[in-house]
């Protein structure tokens, strides 16, 4: 009967287009808590490429469970990370943390048999915003952090895919609808500790665009026109910016679709994103 159960469960992996989950790994170890991360690896194929995925939720809220699994079906492994919310620490500690996942995913690429060298980066609302900075401060010591025991590895990721993300705290509030600021205002005073006007460095050192330069990885953007939490000029300050400093970058507008509008089971959504990554990556 066990080994029935076992075989059924496994199926199930299966159908839902993955070989193998591994749960609950520990990546770090921060003063609030341990960190944790699955890591999903797909069906038929050898060294894929690894996504890291990182949830929304206002900085303040959500958590690593069903994640997406759009790309997963499409041949590419799957890690999928909690970090510190803005609860339980403040800005940077979540960027540390994320970047402490990548160390840890690189040095471990043999073990669970993805490649090493190719990392994207993949969130969405909050976890847009994130990615979008982890993807443009490659190098940078200030947002680097020293959680985990891989020290010695390097955080970079090769190409972010930036769902809906705010990217620049000094002009997002002027720029929403009253629900928006109503949203943002609260969750950026509990992220920086104080209310975002009151902190411009650290709503600079915290927002995407100020990070641009030449030398980025491949940046794909997906926003809805009718995003009421996040105004979708915050993807395009982004996108002008990368189009300015040469960086490769795509911006999907998504037609009457507010805030998280993007299907990830579209076959023709998620056909223009595994385009991007085989074209740039």
């Amino acid at each position: 009967m066990k080994r029935y159960f076992l075989a059924l469960l496994f199926s199930s992996f299966i159908i839902q287009g993955f070989a193998q989950k591994y749960t609950n790994i520990t990546y770090g170890l921060a003063p609030e808590r341990e960190l944790k991360m699955d890591i999903y690896m797909p069906k038929g194929i050898d060294k894929p490429v690894l996504v890291v995925w990182v949830h929304g939720g206002a900085w303040h809220s959500g958590s690593k469970e069903n994640p997406p699994l759009g790309l997963l079906k499409r041949g590419y492994a799957l890690a999928s990370i909690d970090y510190r919310l803005s609860t339980e620490a403040r800005f940077p500690a979540m960027l540390f943390d994320i970047k402490a996942a990548i160390r840890f995913l690189r040095g471990n690429a043999e073990k669970y048999d993805y490649q090493r060298e190719k990392i994207i980066i993949w969130g969405s609302s909050a976890g847009g915003h994130l990615v979008a900075l982890t993807g443009l401060t490659n190098g940078n010591e200030n947002l680097e952090g020293n959680i985990g025991d891989y020290l010695n590895e390097s955080s970079d990721v090769n190409l972010t895919l930036d769902f809906f993300g705010p990217t620049n705290f000094k002009t997002i509030l002027a720029q929403s609808t009253p629900h928006g600021v109503g949203v943002r205002a609260p969750a950026l005073a509990t992220m920086f500790g104080m209310p975002v006007e009151m902190a411009p460095e650290m709503a600079e050192l915290a927002s995407p665009v100020f990070h641009v330069d030449a030398t980025d990885p491949p940046l794909f953007i997906a926003h809805g026109n009718q995003d009421n939490q996040v105004p979708i000029n915050q993807s395009i300050e982004l996108w002008l910016k990368l189009k300015e400093a040469g960086v490769p970058t795509e911006f999907e507008i998504l037609g009457n679709m507010g805030h998280g509008g993007a299907d990830f089971s579209s076959k023709e959504f998620m056909d223009k994103v595994v385009s991007f990554i085989e074209e740039n990556l």
